[in-house]
């Protein structure tokens, strides 16, 4: 049964097709047929009712009032940087600071040595990418990230750190394999001084089995914990490999509460040269993922407790017609991504869905937003408050006793503006997410056109997440274009 038409691409040359999304035996499925290589399916996603459900979230947003470039649909993905096709703004902005690292892992996006030239853009070049993120309208990006290749390979990091908080961004956070952190405690405090918000660690599993870089990990998480320096664990996580591990990493991270503030696990995107054989061996969809992740827990996260991204638009929402400001809006395909939060306690996790019904909470939320967004609505204050009053029904009882907690900080941020509240939340609350990545196999249009992680570059475009490292695969462009020499490539460092 078709459920909807898209556009994907053909695997083995990348050309651009006409696509079906199909649901056959409570799978999702993405057919389309390339007149040179033949008729592909693709496995989409692996629960059909999970899919329908995370549907019902479906929102588009605006995209930007200043887009890069004016296109026609038929150009899309292939006419990147972000055009008038786009439907989303930038929630966190990638900007690759180099492809040199002191790894070589087999699945990386950037495999340094293989490409025989170094790209890294000079202190004014990423200055420009950030300045022209802040610039986006009608909300500056908030977020960014470092990445690359490894960028504490980078002498002049925490230069480039400082400015991106000099420049208003939020939330500034750095994906790193932790090795120069776990051997130079300088560094970490001098990057937590810079404002760095957030170390993205890869992190594959809690065995050497699993994750070779284990004592490394470990080493850099306990110098992180010296200064205050919050971590979010990210596993890649592969089938037959580490996923009989997912339980364990967020065991892990539980125990680790203090300085890991959550995991977000990245499925597998087969962006190198995989073959059709690995992709079905090694495949793990979102679904899969929390199937194991309900197992690994003994049920404490049930895969029902996940929501798709989308979900918290009602949030923006209320806050945009309370403030009368323009919010980021978290649109972001309903396919792309899922989430939850628990609370470390010392009986054990208490996810967040036995403290409240999530599904009243937003239904709530959207009928507060849309009374205060009414013209007719004269005491916004007085409206919010007596709107709080139905969050009540969304709490439950007799559970446990952790939702009176949550209450409290929602009527301290809300009605009486101390944010500290939610402070104390976030410190409290471990978020647990995962973000599906596409690769040539399960590319959809549909989903790049709502892509919220974006990629800045040196030529002043945004590139959103997915067209960068697949189909068109504009990181190779770009990577080229701004490229130098390689010479001597930095050592392979040794695992203990």
């Amino acid at each position: 049964m078709v459920i909807k038409t898209t556009k994907g691409l053909c695997p083995e040359c990348g050309a651009l097709l006409p696509a079906d999304i199909i649901e056959e035996d409570n799978q999702i499925w993405i057919v389309r047929t390339c007149p040179e290589h033949g008729k592909f399916k693709s496995l989409y996603w692996s629960d059909a009712e999970m899919y329908k459900r995370f549907d019902a979230y479906d929102t588009e947003g605006n995209g930007l009032e200043n887009p890069q470039r004016c296109a026609s649909s038929d150009e899309c993905p292939f006419a990147c940087g972000i055009c008038n096709n786009h439907k989303s703004t930038t929630l966190l902005a990638n900007i690759d600071l180099t492809n040199r690292c002191n790894l070589n892992c087999d699945f990386c996006f950037a495999n340094a040595r293989a490409c025989g030239y170094v790209y890294e853009p000079s202190f004014d070049e990423v200055l420009s990418m950030l300045k022209m993120l802040r610039n986006e309208k009608p909300c500056p990006a908030p977020a960014v990230q470092f990445s690359g290749g490894e960028p504490t390979m980078r002498d002049d990091l925490v230069e480039i750190i400082t400015a991106a908080k000099d420049l208003g961004f939020k939330q500034v956070q750095m994906a790193t394999n932790g090795v120069k952190m776990a051997r130079d405690k300088k560094l970490v405090k001098d990057l937590k001084e810079a404002g760095l918000s957030t170390v993205y660690l890869h992190f594959d599993g809690v065995t050497k089995e699993t994750n070779p870089f284990i004592n490394i990990s470990k080493k850099a998480i306990e110098n992180c914990a010296e200064v205050g320096q919050g971590i979010v664990l990210v596993p890649t996580v592969i089938n037959g490999k580490n996923d009989h591990e997912v339980g364990n990493i967020i065991k892990f991270a539980a125990d680790n509460i203090k300085v890991i503030r959550g995991v977000n696990f990245q499925p597998v995107a087969f962006t190198g040269a995989a073959s059709e054989d690995d992709v079905i061996k090694e495949r793990v969809t979102i679904p899969d993922l929390l199937d194991r992740i309900e197992r690994q827990t003994d049920g404490e996260l049930k895969k029902d407790y996940f929501y798709p991204i989308p979900c918290v638009v009602p949030v923006s929402k209320l806050v945009e017609a309370y403030t009368g400001k323009p919010q980021i809006e978290f649109t972001t395909h309903q396919h792309c991504g899922a989430a939850t939060y628990a609370f470390v306690t010392e009986d054990g996790l208490v996810p967040v869905n036995k403290m409240i019904d999530v599904d009243e909470f937003f239904r709530v939320i959207t009928i507060m937003s849309e009374k205060l967004d009414d013209k007719k609505t004269l005491n916004k204050y007085l409206t919010l408050a007596e709107g709080l009053k139905g969050f009540h029904s969304s709490f439950k009882k007799g559970e446990n006793n952790s939702s009176g907690m949550f209450w409290k900080m929602l009527y301290q941020a809300l009605v009486k503006q101390d944010f500290e509240a939610l402070r104390d939340f976030h410190w409290n609350a471990l978020f647990i997410g995962t973000m599906h990545f596409m690769d040539n196999y399960n590319y959809d249009v549909g989903r790049v056109q709502r892509c919220c992680i974006h990629y800045a570059t040196p030529d002043g475009r945004l590139i959103p997440f997915c067209t960068y490292n697949s189909g068109p695969v504009f990181r190779e462009q770009v990577w080229k274009k701004f490229s130098k020499p390689a010479g001597q490539h930095d050592p392979i460092e040794k695992v203990d």
